[in-house]
């Protein structure tokens, strides 16, 4: 996907959100923002996917505030509102459609986005979300297909229920490569923090996107080699998440794609032909 009317302002406040994560120095953050626009306006022109333009921005603002990862205290907070809901609600997770929806009731525990509010009750919140079901659900004709995954992950916090999904399909003779971003950029999950949580123990392989670049989505000119072997290989990739969607939707010839997330974001809700706040497990074949 490309830059959309509103794109804009929505990646300058989310350059402001973690501005204000890392610093109170209000100069400072006007001088990142200003910074952050004058690049944006000048990537604009290129054709190149958003998460590669946004990318760029994020990195920028990150090396301005001094700071690697602004978003760190809200990940830990993050892994611990949903392992608190795991514990509660692991045992009533028996097929793969409950895991794939209680994934993607994960991937609203996303912040900074313009018309997007993460819940102050995340138990409450899942147990609602999950009665209701997902808006658009190809869970039945996804599952045969999981013989050899690659499951791109997203955000901290609903890594915790790919985890549970990795372990399923793994339990049915899955091989499932991992792949989390290589370096930190907003809430989404690293490898470190899937080590962290021990997810390293379950898939068959943990890899970042990148060789230690925080680079949003997934960007085939910068992923190591042996995730592109997996992906040469693999029957179904699972891509958590907008940024993945908005990364891979720009590449043909790929196998089978189950996108997974709740839609937050007006022009991707549009490019796919779905309500804002839809909750998803689409299959693209």
């Amino acid at each position: 996907m490309r830059f959309k009317p509103g794109c804009l302002e929505c990646l300058i406040s989310r350059v402001e959100y973690e501005c204000r994560l890392s610093t109170s120095d209000e100069d400072l953050i006007r001088r990142t923002k200003e910074a952050c626009l004058e690049l944006l306006t000048t990537l604009l022109c290129k054709p190149i996917p958003a998460p590669v333009i946004a990318s760029r921005v994020h990195r920028l603002a990150y090396r301005m505030l001094g700071d690697p990862d602004p978003y760190r205290f809200l990940k830990q907070a993050n892994n611990a509102d949903a392992m608190d809901v795991c514990r509660e609600v692991r045992g009533e997770l028996a097929t793969f459609r409950d895991l794939s929806l209680a994934a993607v009731i994960g991937n609203t525990l996303d912040y900074g986005a313009r018309v997007h509010t993460v819940t102050d009750d995340f138990v409450d919140f899942f147990h609602t979300r999950f009665r209701a079901g997902l808006d658009v659900d190809d869970t039945d004709r996804i599952e045969p297909l999981a013989s050899r995954v690659v499951y791109f992950a997203d955000n901290c916090g609903e890594i915790i229920f790919d985890g549970l999904l990795v372990r399923y399909l793994k339990t049915r003779g899955a091989q499932v490569t991992l792949a989390v971003r290589g370096g930190p950029i907003l809430n989404d999950a690293t490898r470190e923090d899937a080590v962290m949580l021990g997810l390293d123990r379950h898939a068959d392989l943990l890899i970042g996107t990148t060789d230690g670049i925080s680079e949003l989505g997934v960007n085939m000119e910068l992923i190591p080699p042996v995730l592109a072997d997996a992906l040469d290989r693999c029957s179904l990739i699972i891509a958590k998440g907008m940024a993945n969607y908005e990364s891979l939707s720009e590449y043909q010839d790929l196998p089978p794609v189950a996108y997974m997330m709740s839609v937050k974001c007006g022009p991707i809700a549009e490019d796919i032909g779905i309500p804002l706040g839809s909750m998803i497990a689409l299959l693209r074949e």
